[in-house]
Parts: C-alpha cells; sequence; structure tokens
C-alpha cells in the first residue's frame, strides 16, 4: 500500500516518489534517521562498483574527490568556505578533537544547557580530572533556556559555551547568533551542536558568528550514519593545534613519516582516520536533493507541516511540549505520554514509524511528509 495523497498535497510532495519507504509505511521519524532516498542508494552503488571494479586504485583520484566534495557541499549548506570544514564519523569524534585542541589553563570553564545532547557535555565532563569545570545550564520549562540564565553563567574563567541550535529534547530553536555574542562578551568561544536543525533550518555560519558548529547526515541531511562535519572558523584555524589526531590532518601524510605531525593549514587538521567512503556517498546523494531544494524552502514547507500537526495534535486533546512561539519552533514535535515506548509500537503496528524518547512520543515531520500521516498519527495516539 503507498501512503501518498492528493488531498494534503504541498509544492515539494512530488519528491516523497524518491523515498521508497513511503510505498510500505507513514514516516515520521527523520529526527532520529532521515528517510533513505533513490538518489543516495545509487550513490552508494557507485561507490560498490568503484571498490568492485577499481580497489584501492580509486582512492588517488576519483574517492579523494568525493572527500572534496563533501566539504564543499558541506561547506555551501552552511555558508562556510570549504578550509573551514573538517570531515568526521561522528559528533563525538569531533568534539573530541575539538575539546582536546583548547586551552583551560587561564579559562577552565564549559558552559552548555540541561537541554542539549548528553554527547556535548560528555567531552568536557571526561575532562574534569584534569580540571576542567562544566556548568549545566538549567531549563525552568523543559523547553528553552532563558538568555538571560546563560549569560549569568558565562564569566572570564570560561573558555567555551557549548550548547545546540535545536534542542533536541524540545524542537525549541536557540538564537546562536545571541549565544556567540554572549560567549565572546566574555572573551569565550561559542560552539554549536547543530545536528538537529542543519538540512531543516537555515544555517549561516558567517552570520551567527559561531566559532565551532557540528552536524551531518544522520537527520536532516539525508545522508545516513558515519558522516558529519566540523566548521572551525577561519582565523582560529591555525590557532589551534589538536591533541587528538589521525593521519588525515598530517598536510603530507603520504610521506607516512612517524617523527613529526605537518599539520593541514585549513581545518583538515581537525580530521582523524581514514573516511567510511559507503557513507560519503550515501551524503553526497542526500545533499544533492537538500541543494535543489534549498534550506529556506524546505523550512517554508517544513513549518506548515510542524504547525499542521501541533494543531491537529491539540485538536485531539494531546498537549505537545513545543516553544510558545511558533518561529522557534523546529519539525520536532514532543507529545507527552505515559508509556512513549507503547505507543511508538502501537504506531508501528499502524505501519508508521516514530520514536520514544522518555516521557514522549517524538514525531518529526519533513518535506516528504503530508498533513495525511499526521491525522493518520493522530489518530492512533489519540486511541
Amino acid at each position: 500500500m503507498a501512503f501518498a495523497s492528493t488531498t494534503s498535497a504541498h509544492p515539494l510532495a512530488h519528491y516523497r516518489a524518491e523515498f521508497p519507504i513511503f510505498e510500505r509505511q507513514i514516516y515520521l521519524n527523520s529526527c532520529s534517521l532521515g528517510a533513505l532516498s533513490t538518489r543516495s542508494r545509487r550513490q552508494v552503488g557507485r561507490f560498490l562498483e568503484l571498490w568492485e571494479s577499481r580497489g584501492a586504485a580509486a582512492w588517488y583520484d576519483v574517492w579523494w574527490e568525493a572527500l572534496a566534495e563533501l566539504r564543499q557541499g558541506y561547506a555551501q549548506v552552511v555558508g562556510a568556505n570549504p578550509g573551514e570544514i573538517a570531515l568526521h564519523a561522528s559528533i563525538s569524534t569531533a568534539t573530541a578533537v575539538l575539546s582536546g585542541a583548547l586551552d583551560y589553563a587561564a579559562r577552565p570553564k564549559v558552559v552548555t544547557t540541561a537541554l542539549d545532547f548528553p554527547t556535548v557535555a560528555y567531552q568536557w565532563l571526561a575532562k574534569q580530572p584534569s580540571g576542567v569545570e562544566v556548568e549545566v545550564v538549567e531549563s525552568p520549562d523543559g523547553i528553552t533556556v532563558p538568555l538571560d540564565t546563560l549569560e549569568r553563567a558565562i564569566d572570564r574563567r570560561t573558555a567555551l559555551v557549548a550548547t545546540s541550535h535545536v534542542y533536541f529534547t524540545s524542537g525549541a530553536i536557540q538564537d546562536v547568533r545571541a549565544v556567540a555574542d554572549l560567549a565572546h562578551a566574555k572573551g569565550a568561544l561559542c560552539f554549536i551542536d547543530a545536528y538537529q536543525s542543519v538540512g531543516q533550518v537555515p544555517v549561516n555560519v558567517h552570520a551567527t558568528g559561531v566559532d565551532f558548529l557540528c552536524a551531518g547526515g544522520l537527520k536532516w541531511l539525508l545522508g545516513g550514519p558515519g558522516t558529519v562535519f566540523l566548521y572551525v572558523r577561519e582565523d582560529l584555524i591555525r590557532q589551534l593545534t589538536p591533541t587528538v589526531t589521525g593521519w588525515f590532518a598530517h598536510q603530507r601524510q603520504f610521506d607516512f613519516d612517524p617523527r613529526g605531525i605537518v599539520w593541514h593549514d585549513d581545518a583538515r587538521r581537525f580530521e582523524q582516520g581514514t573516511p567510511a567512503l559507503a557513507a560519503v556517498y550515501a551524503q553526497l546523494g542526500g545533499l544533492e536533493v537538500i541543494r535543489e531544494i534549498g534550506v529556506p524552502r524546505i523550512r517554508e514547507i517544513v513549518r506548515e507541516l510542524t504547525e499542521d500537526l501541533i494543531t491537529r495534535a491539540l485538536g485531539a486533546g494531546l498537549h505537545p511540549k513545543v516553544a510558545a512561539d511558533p518561529s522557534q519552533r523546529s519539525a520536532i514535535v514532543m507529545i507527552p505520554d505515559d508509556n512513549p515506548a507503547g505507543s511508538v509500537r502501537r504506531l508501528a503496528d499502524a505501519s508508521i514509524v516514530a520514536d520514544a524518547r522518555p516521557g514522549h512520543v517524538r514525531l518529526s515531520p519533513f518535506f516528504y511528509n503530508l498533513s495525511d500521516d499526521h491525522a493518520a498519527a493522530i489518530e492512533v495516539l489519540r486511541a
């Protein structure tokens, strides 16, 4: 059974045909994993053909060019220069390199919030035995963290403010320009975890003034697991020396010289080991779709879908936990539930894919969803 509908179509609805999962079920879980496109499948097939026909010889031209293409693609989607982009396998590896490159001698404190994904805090909590202090700013409502509360936590001992563009716990969009300004006013740097935003919410790293930013393919960039990027502001690159590294950070890596490291002059100095090329190719396919539509257009459609979902939930007597201001809402809709795992199983029985988080069912529509998808999901949750 195909779940496509003409009764609730929007201007991007025709892209639904490029995501075969909708031939079998309703997919409302893009915040956990973006749906697989036919373009990503073709790109992975291209990688497998090269592996089969050329083996390691493909490294020296085609695969090397694919890495450069991916850096350029990520840079384009966040308004960066390709030389400001380092490739990584996960946010954990990217933040490990970043956290190891900072100097905490005069500024031992890192400020984060209770609403951020724990990976953000873990890198610096692990450094507490070496004198790094982590201050976790609480949220009064579980949805946002007021800027004045964050400001009070930042002082002259703060090395870094590390927080999210979109909170995974509520879908609320944080004003990262304001966060960067608060950090810089006290001489601190600013790191933004944008995994929940890039691809569904427009991001321009130069306009926001952030120093570092991470995002990747798993969710809204439609690339699947295994590829992320670390943006490092150009004028900071040569000021920082990694202490967690790998051979891709070496400017002359094919010299295979164990006696010293000659760092890249650009953000590649923050890379580690050999990238997973199947994931790289899957991400190239996803980025093709995202760039073709454009994130501003995606944001326009997704805002309409999100408001439709929230309205339907309220009409069914449910109480979604979202930002009060619609302009601060992303496509992450948290619906309180006493038994979220059970409700997600009931949705699955109805061929609807969603996710459970503590105390909530999480629905996350994207441009390939339709209003009818929301109607079906809310009917199950109401029942």
